[in-house]
């Protein structure tokens, strides 16, 4: 591909210059693929004289769009060529009273015959930079980091993964978590724990996302794209891994797909359980007082995916699939408050629950290619029920007293319903032109008894719908492109609350905002696309979530309760970033800074419990504004044939301003993170890998965490021919991957948290499957794997 660019380059130059004194003209126009429609970059386009001399040449880009300027007036003939396709030629004139001549889209045809047997594979860079995302290429090197995505997720640049899954994008937990451009209606944890880091392909990094995506997700996106399998006949991958630490836990995964004809069935089955046990201690000195304790997380999680993919006819194409996710957790807290100037004055908690969850999806995605202009229409459907059982027992022991036992049981039920339309049109008057309508609508019932005599029993009903359109304009000319674009929503929500005893408060509210959103991109050289300049924009939102909403009073630990804020508003962020990209022959650069503006922000915040000092609620309320400006650097480099590196750091400086206790309070902290990734390809069988982590300290408006660093040391080993693969790994070597705070809000404490991080894990996959009968073929390629659309 590169030599190819570069011959292009060459024959361009030396064309040009021939053509030196003569009137020039453009020739432009977008290649598309004949059946799907879907734009086909790096396809070499020429144009050439009526001997067959070449006057001009171009590659296309990621949207399939040409450009060919500085072409001579006259009668020429337009040539398109990819490899395994059909070539195509095409007459054009130029003159001066036409010297610019659009020749619409052009599709181009598979060959009849496909070469029998042979596979093309080659490294992409790590990291790519496009115009609006940065693209984390799943090769053999993060492959081999472990055997979920939640193992990948701790090597990208700028995020952050905590012992209980919880993901942070720049210092953010605001994220959208997407599969393929879809949202899943899944814990992000628990999604990325049932995902096999040998099924994906591709990550991409989504900071300033256009007006198509939801809005919703303060930091920006995070979407998973999964490989695709082309081939007829049957493919299956099989994955298994243990990983032990003072628990152990195990997971297995089943990928099954058949592919015949007009039809692709496929199928998925994931199970992960074991114990994640958890191990900590807060000092308080307002009181004297040290609480130890421990705890242990039980899970016993399935996932079920069927579905099916339909050609219809040549342009229109169906897809069906349905999920079922159920699942037990168990949970279970010992703690001992302790006060040593007054021992009469200790007591114990000892708390167990069960959950029993299911969440069912059903998703029907219809599309259909219009013969004309790489136009095309989609239709998607998605309903989601979710159900959650939680039984919780408390005894509470002291010396001085009886035990007291409490029992409470909360009972969630919540239905999303999802339908999207989108239309495009890649050639609106040589602009790329994309429109829809979304509407979701969302309903949850949260019960909750208690025997606790000083809270009660409630309930808590809320809906919401989110009526929303959109419209992006783009296009390319020559070094630059741009696109503009903005969503109208309107946001209508109705809750009623009602605790035994008391009277039903209601609660209302109605939204209409809008959310612009663009980017300008230049590339020097459009050809060979070495230097790349974005300059991006967006607003987005984050509105409360029912936990956050919900004003019921519930126990979390010995000294804590939770309780929710039904007057919270959304919050916003209007962010602005700046980035350059940098490809080598052996490896690429990335560089970045971002100024992120946050507004009304959602805190949760703990406070003294006015019915007893010594112990906190938490709950959340808007905190004023959040300012961060921060910097960003990755990089990837093949230092030798054997050893190559990826690396990322980020810092960023963080204002916090808010109004507590009628005081205003402001903090500012610097945060910073690095990674790295080395390679050693120690044969064509056996690779070994070194990673290493480090996140600085946080201060906020409550607390300041402490630096943490880690390091893993890991092997890969193929076998059975190729088609398994042993991943083995020990985690934190030295066992530093802990979470430790110190903090004077609301009372002076300190504390430390331990997790089962230093463990050894141990993965197998088998793939196996191939071609039926005849040569395989290609499959149609996805769009968003192409352009990174979603909807």
């Amino acid at each position: 591909m590169i030599m190819h660019s570069v011959m292009l380059l060459l024959l361009f130059t030396l064309s040009s210059l021939v053509a030196i004194g003569q009137p020039k003209g453009v020739v432009s126009g977008v290649v598309l693929e004949k059946g799907s429609s879907q734009p086909l970059p790096y396809v070499s386009v020429v144009v050439k004289s009526q001997d067959g001399g070449i006057i001009a040449g171009q590659i296309t880009d990621d949207a399939g769009k040409f450009q060919l300027t500085n072409v001579p007036m006259g009668k020429h003939v337009l040539e398109i060529q990819f490899i395994g396709f059909q070539t195509v030629t095409q007459a054009v004139a130029l003159s001066p009273r036409e010297s610019s001549v659009t020749v619409g889209t052009v599709y181009l045809a598979e060959e009849a015959t496909l070469l029998e047997s042979v596979e093309v594979t080659a490294d992409r860079a790590t990291i790519e930079q496009k115009a609006d995302r940065k693209i984390v290429n799943v090769g053999k090197d993060l492959a081999s980091v472990g055997g979920t995505a939640a193992d990948i997720m701790v090597n990208l640049p700028a995020v952050d993964v905590d012992q209980n899954g919880a993901i942070s994008f720049r210092g953010n937990s605001n994220i959208r978590i997407l599969v393929d451009g879809k949202p899943t209606n899944l814990d992000a944890g628990q999604l990325l724990q049932q995902i096999p880091a040998s099924s994906i392909k591709q990550i991409e990094l989504i900071t300033n996302p256009s007006a198509k995506y939801n809005p919703e997700g303060m930091s920006g996106i995070i979407n998973v794209i999964l490989q695709k399998n082309s081939q007829l006949g049957l493919h299956a991958t099989l994955s298994s891994d243990v990983t032990v630490g003072r628990k152990v836990r195990t997971s297995e995964t089943v990928n099954l797909n058949y592919r015949k004809g007009a039809f692709n069935v496929y199928g998925s089955y994931a199970a992960n359980q074991g114990i994640t046990p958890v191990e900590g201690d807060l000092s308080r000195s307002t009181d004297d007082s040290r609480e130890d304790w421990f705890s242990t997380l039980d899970r016993n999680m399935h996932l079920l995916k069927l579905g099916v993919d339909f050609d219809w006819s040549e342009r229109t194409s169906l897809s069906m699939y349905a999920v079922q996710n159920p699942g037990k957790i168990r949970r279970f807290r010992s703690a001992a408050i302790l006060f040593p100037n007054e021992p009469q004055s200790n007591f114990g908690q000892d708390y167990e629950s069960l959950s029993d969850t299911r969440n069912s999806t059903v998703n029907f995605h219809i599309k259909h290619q219009f013969a004309q202009e790489g136009r095309s229409l989609e239709l998607e459907v998605d309903h989601n029920r979710y159900r959650s059982d939680e039984a919780a027992d408390f005894v509470f022991s002291n010396a001085m007293e009886a035990d007291l036992e409490v029992v409470e049981k909360v009972d969630l039920n919540r239905e999303n319903l999802t339908v999207n339309l989108d239309y495009v049109q890649q050639t609106f008057q040589n602009h790329t032109l994309e429109a829809g309508f979304e509407m979701r609508l969302q309903s949850a019932d949260n019960r909750y008894e208690t025997t606790n005599p000083n809270l009660r029993n409630a309930d808590f009903d809320f809906e919401r719908g989110i009526y929303a359109a959109y419209a992006t304009l783009g296009r390319s000319v020559g070094k630059w492109s741009y696109q503009l674009g903005a969503r109208l929503e309107r946001f209508d929500t109705n809750g009623a609350f009602e605790e035994s005893g008391e009277g039903e408060q209601e609660m209302k509210d109605q939204i209409l905002s809008v959310y612009p959103s663009g980017y300008l991109r230049y590339t020097p050289d459009p050809t060979a696309q070495k230097d790349i300049f974005t300059l991006n924009f967006s607003r987005r939102v984050d509105r409360p979530g029912l936990t956050q909403l919900s004003p019921v009073r519930v126990w979390s630990a010995a000294r804590i309760t939770n309780v929710g804020n039904p007057s919270l508003v959304p919050q916003f962020t209007n962010s602005l970033e700046l980035s350059y990209a940098r490809q080598f022959v052996n490896g690429g650069l990335t560089m970045g800074a971002f100024v992120r503006d946050i507004h009304d922000e959602i805190i949760r915040f703990g406070f003294n419990d006015p019915s007893n000092p010594e112990n906190i609620f938490f709950s959340y309320n808007n905190y004023g504004r959040n300012r961060s400006v921060g910097i960003e650097l990755s990089g990837n480099y093949q230092l030798t044939d054997w050893w190559r590196f990826t690396s990322s750091f980020d810092m960023y400086i963080r204002r916090q301003r808010a109004e507590i206790a009628s005081a205003l309070t402001e903090v500012q902290s610097t945060l910073s993170n690095f990674r790295m990734n080395h390679s050693f390809q120690a044969s064509d069988k056996l690779t070994f890998q070194l990673i290493g982590a480090y996140r600085g300290p946080n201060t906020n408006l409550q607390y300041t965490t402490l630096s943490v660093y880690f390091v893993n040391l890991g092997a890969r080993y193929k076998v059975l021919k190729g088609k398994g693969t042993l991943n083995l790994r020990f985690n934190d070597i030295f066992r530093t991957q802990r979470f430790a705070f110190e903090g004077d809000r609301p009372v002076s404490q300190e504390g430390r948290f331990l997790f089962d991080s230093q463990t050894v894990y141990l993965g197998f996959t088998y793939q196996f499957g191939g071609p039926g009968k005849g040569s395989s073929a290609r499959k149609k390629r996805d769009k968003r794997e192409t352009r990174g659309d979603s909807f």
